[in-house]
């Protein structure tokens, strides 16, 4: 069974297509992330990854032909910043037919902007290896909120909420629904007497 997110073939696809009309990639990515590793690993030369915005001066492709791919996970802001760059430095670079961050992930980050101004702790449900639930957390942090990655209920400390009126919680793509419910419930046993849903886009798919 092939269990590859379908937003990670298409990057994929895009690359080995690309690569066989002569391009090279600059990947905006995180180094070590599995996603980055596999979509690298499509070439054995001629792809080059860049972290951040001072990376992309670094590059020195050897031709002119030059394409850009997205993890798919990464900070929607982030990496719009670095693909700013990216175009300022390779005025002729050729950008994706739709963007590579994953819908999913977009979502949950322009939910993060609109609650955590809303809020005065943001709690993520999602694994600590899970790049698209840690840019949450920074999402919030970057508004200026205290926020913590959990992966269950067990890990949430009181004094994380002691004071705190309001108490925003949201989670990973990939966090299963119980575990966000096990949150909610172990927030009330802390004193959370009332939970409200706010609503949001539920799909926006790049197809």
């Amino acid at each position: 069974f092939d269990a590859t997110c379908p937003l990670v073939t298409k990057v994929h696809v895009e690359v080995a297509k690309l690569h066989k009309e002569g391009y090279e990639f600059l990947m905006i990515g995180h180094k070590g992330h599995p996603e980055v590793e596999g979509t690298m690993g499509q070439l054995t030369e001629g792809i080059y990854l860049v972290e951040d915005v001072a990376d992309v001066a670094r590059v020195q492709p050897r031709g002119q032909l030059l394409a850009v791919v997205t993890q798919t996970t990464l900070s929607v802001d982030d990496a719009a910043a670095i693909l700013a760059e990216v175009k300022r430095c390779f005025p002729q670079v050729r950008e994706p037919k739709k963007q590579d961050i994953c819908y999913a992930t977009q979502n949950r980050q322009d939910a993060v902007k609109f609650m955590a101004p809303r809020c005065d702790v943001v709690i993520v449900v999602g694994s600590p290896n899970s790049s698209n639930s840690n840019r949450l957390r920074e999402v919030a942090e970057n508004l200026g909120r205290k926020a913590y990655l959990v992966d269950r209920a067990g890990e949430i400390r009181p004094e994380w909420i002691e004071g705190a009126r309001t108490i925003g919680v949201t989670a990973g793509a990939s966090a299963p629904e119980v575990l966000v419910q096990d949150v909610i419930a172990a927030l009330q046993r802390l004193g959370a007497a009332r939970v409200r849903y706010l609503p949001g886009v539920t799909r926006r798919s790049p197809s």
